[in-house]
């Protein structure tokens, strides 16, 4: 009876900390796929803001041409 009692309480710390290591494992890997939301958000944010900039340039660009060009138009005989 004893020694059975004792392998009960074995094998009960052993399912605990079986099952300690399955929620670490779980936290870890939680974690893991959140960071990995946050850099994908990040890259995405990026792009956008990439896209904005370079569409501003472009924008500034043709603006500056355009109103040289009438400037130009006026001084040298409009």
């Amino acid at each position: 009876m004893d020694q059975s009692l004792v392998d009960f309480e074995r094998a009960f710390a052993d399912q605990i900390a079986q099952e300690r290591r399955a929620a670490t494992l779980v936290q870890a890997k939680v974690a893991h796929r959140n960071k990995l939301r946050q850099v994908e958000n990040v890259n995405r944010q990026g792009a956008r803001r990439f896209f904005l900039l370079a569409l501003t340039l472009i924008a500034t660009a043709v603006i500056v041409t355009v109103v040289m060009f009438k400037a130009l138009y006026l001084v040298l005989g409009g």
